[in-house]
């Protein structure tokens, strides 16, 4: 695989290496429900970092312990259509007592740095801290303005990372057109040996409902057919059973035909076993979904609650929002009501320029890349700042053999990047950013 070797290459990743080590430090565990830690402290060190680079940044909090970090790195043609680059700096938590390892120690031995966050998403937070500071060191000036966007909060609702930033602070991203964040641009290894790098160009909508039954409570030895826990029960059976249909959205149909051209082969939705590893990138996103997920009622034995509630995660593709709602209300009928919160499915255009610039950044670094577009089945701080119309991608580019269990680690016990990852992605990343608006190419 071909590469920028350069000196200026090799301190990008030391750098790279370096910022990453110290980010893992941090123990930025996000427990949910306004539960948090370590924030503050992890982003008031990226602020430093962009001092040091020559750079104004701002630490914003949005409740105590909950910052985030924002710079503007201003290019050679201030009407440019921005760019916002952004990551986030909390994680979810470790267990210690299941790893091999400190989760927070940020080792970097064995040819990798070890860690909570070290791929959601401290590697990309570090690769960005370490363009900038390349930029600073040779004196280089994008060729429009560049926002990079450090952020809180990204591993629960997002309420006191990007969701208050576009609240409370939308002009630090005027004249933003597109984002860039989490998560594609990582190879993944096809069954003829190719290598895929798949770009976010969408992510299913999330509708967490919270479901209440009600009936009339009694005396748990008497028959009771008004009974709120087998109500809630019956509903919750229905849902979890139902057979939600096929529907390939635009960008899963792009990552289809892509694919189906690459290996020669059509590809079925109904048996994604040709694609090997790839499947992962498909198979959760021809559908919707929607899994129970937490159960509450009652206080003892013997007796029949008034109330039951149930927490129910759906997933919904773009374009298919109101189908999804209309057969949950029908399963839900009058025994049970619904409330929810919904973050809207999101989309971005992979024929875009934008695109393009990006699968020609990978392409430099790796010229045998195939590049596709692909949905996501989860979701991102993406969602929030497609609240300005700033569309956003998945890419935070990266590389590994094909025996490294990637998704595995994401999440996952015994974390850790290889430090060959961050060198290619800090390169393609840099590439990338260097791309003119009018995109002839990437540098």
């Amino acid at each position: 695989m071909e590469g920028l070797v350069t000196q200026e290459a090799a301190a990008m990743t030391a750098a790279a290496v370096e910022f990453c080590s110290t980010l893992i430090r941090f123990d930025t565990s996000n427990f949910g429900g306004g539960d948090s830690r370590g924030e503050r402290a992890a982003a008031e060190w990226v602020a430093a970092v962009l001092t040091d680079a020559g750079h104004t940044p701002v630490v914003l909090e949005s409740a105590p312990g909950r910052a985030n970090t924002v710079v503007r790195i201003p290019g050679t043609n201030p009407d440019a259509p921005a760019l916002l680059v952004h990551g986030h700096l909390d994680v979810v938590p470790a267990e210690a007592s299941d790893w091999s390892f400190d989760p927070f120690s940020g080792e970097v031995r064995d040819g990798a740095v070890w860690g909570r966050g070290a791929l959601d998403m401290k590697d990309m937070d570090a690769m960005m801290l370490a363009v900038v500071r390349s930029f600073a060191r040779t004196g280089y000036r994008p060729p429009r303005d560049i926002v990079m966007a450090f952020v809180a909060d990204e591993e629960d609702t997002g309420a006191y990372g990007a969701g208050f930033l576009v609240d409370k602070h939308p002009e630090l991203f005027e004249g933003v057109t597109t984002a860039i964040s989490e998560s594609g641009g990582y190879a993944v290894h096809l069954p003829d040996g190719a290598r895929l790098y798949p770009i976010a160009a969408g992510e299913r909508g999330s509708a967490w409902l919270t479901l209440t039954a009600r009936g009339a409570a009694g005396h748990g030895s008497r028959a009771h057919p008004d009974n709120a826990v087998a109500k809630l029960a019956h509903v919750l059976d229905r849902l979890a059973s139902h057979q939600w249909p096929v529907q390939v959205v635009p960008t899963v149909g792009a990552l289809l035909d892509g694919l189906s051209a690459h290996l020669g082969i059509e590809i079925d939705p109904a048996d994604l076993t040709p694609l090997g590893d790839a499947a992962r990138l498909v198979d959760a996103t021809l559908s919707n979904t929607l899994n129970p997920t937490m159960l509450r009622a009652g206080y003892k034995h013997n007796v029949i609650p008034s109330e039951a509630t149930a927490a129910v995660d759906g997933r919904i593709l773009p374009g298919t929002e109101d189908a999804f709602f209309s057969v949950v209300d029908s399963i839900l009928g009058d025994a049970v009501t619904r409330s929810h919160d919904f973050s809207a499915p999101v989309s971005a255009d992979h024929t875009a320029p934008e695109f393009a610039a990006m699968a020609a950044a990978v392409r430099a670094h790796d010229p045998e890349a195939l590049v596709l577009p692909y949905c996501m089945s989860g979701g991102t701080d993406a969602k929030a700042f497609d609240r300005l119309g700033i569309p956003g991608y998945g890419f935070v580019p990266g590389t590994t053999p094909p025996d490294f269990a990637l998704w595995d680690y994401v999440h996952g016990v015994d974390e850790r990047v290889l430090t060959d990852s961050l060198a290619f992605g800090v390169q393609v990343l840099a590439s990338y950013l260097r791309t003119d608006p009018c995109f002839s190419a990437a540098i």
